[in-house]
């Protein structure tokens, strides 16, 4: 388990990168907004305490147990991986442009294409409408795709978003997971 970043390690960590995990062919691609300095500092994703990914993936019957965010290249033998709009870490993810949204939904796209993940997930309705001009997009699933691959959008985990209890969360996860499976 990672330590837990100090003040300094969390104001050194805007801006920076985390990688992907990713692979060719997985059920799911989950999309999250870009990293948060906790994230960034740690090199995982969702990596601080009070996001609720990794409870809601657990109990929307994603994983067999709730993973700790260091545990999260494990993913990939479920066939889930974890990228983002943005790449870069931030305090905020009100902090980012919407140009740099736009340009991460290109990137998505691009990589939506390489890999070619069954379905791709979206944590949060409000990056999925600026990053593809989809103003009108609500939460699960979404008429468009990216090329074959169907889009399905999930709230936003961060536990900043009070407008979804964990509960809630867990059974848009589970409506995903529904999806997938069929």
């Amino acid at each position: 388990m990672s330590a837990r970043p100090s003040p300094a390690d969390l104001d050194a960590a805007a801006g920076r990168v985390i990688p992907d995990v990713i692979a060719p062919d997985l059920a799911v691609l989950f999309c999250g907004i870009n990293p948060g300095l906790w994230s960034a500092a740690t090199g995982h994703h969702f990596a601080r305490p009070g996001n609720r990914f990794w409870p809601a993936l657990h109990r929307g019957g994603f994983t067999p147990r709730q993973f700790r965010p260091d545990e999260q290249d494990e993913l990939l033998a479920y066939g889930l991986g974890i990228t983002n709009f943005v790449e870069r870490g931030s305090a905020r993810a009100d902090e980012l442009t919407r140009d740099e949204l736009v340009d991460g939904g290109a990137v998505l796209a691009a990589k939506v294409h390489e890999y070619r993940p069954r379905w791709l997930a979206v944590l949060g309705v409000g990056a999925y409408r600026t990053a593809f001009g989809q103003r009108t997009a609500k939460v699960g699933a979404q008429p468009e795709r990216i090329g074959a691959t169907p889009v399905w959008v999930l709230p936003n985990p961060s536990g900043l978003n009070a407008h979804y209890t964990l509960n809630r969360l867990a059974a848009e996860f589970a409506a995903l997971r529904e999806a997938v499976e069929r």
